[in-house]
């Protein structure tokens, strides 16, 4: 992979992180306190909601800071080592943890019948998206696995 191809996808992360932090940040509040104004009986459940939604950041961030490390390694040279298989793994477990959340958060809500027909449209579209991520990685995890097997053999044999 050339380094121009490595530089867009660096920076492709980072305006991803900019722009998710910015959104915790400036339009997630507002959207709750709206949602709050306009829906009085669900206000117990702005700041719960906002938590859940800001814990699943960390995970985020973690996936995000694994995969320029990623990049880190490819531009390095070391593709086929273990260090970009250990941080597959830890993005697919970020994916799955995501993906439990955003299901536990949804089922709350159902419980709580505060499931508005556009929430759940969203966290179904995150859902998907982190479920699409998890079976991404583990498919990766897998062709790395056979390809570090491979160039052990090959790296043997003389």
């Amino acid at each position: 992979m050339n380094k121009k191809n490595i530089l867009f996808l660096k920076v492709s992360l980072i305006l991803i992180a900019v722009a998710t932090l910015l959104l915790c940040i400036f339009w997630l509040p507002r959207l709750a306190e709206r949602t709050a104004i306009a829906n009085p009986e669900y206000v117990y459940l702005r700041y719960p909601i906002l938590i859940m939604i800001y814990i699943t950041a960390i995970p985020f961030y973690i996936a995000f800071y694994r995969a320029y490390g990623i990049l880190n390694n490819i531009k390095r040279g070391e593709v086929f080592t273990h260090k970009p298989l250990g941080s597959l793994k830890i993005i697919r477990n970020c994916a799955i943890s995501e993906l439990a959340i955003y299901i536990i958060l949804s089922l709350f809500l159902f419980s709580q019948d505060a499931l508005h027909p556009g929430i759940a449209i969203a966290f179904a579209i995150i859902q998907f998206t982190a479920l699409i991520i998890a079976v991404f990685a583990g498919v990766l995890i897998e062709l790395l696995n056979k390809a570090i097997e491979l160039k052990d053999d090959n790296d043997l044999t003389i």
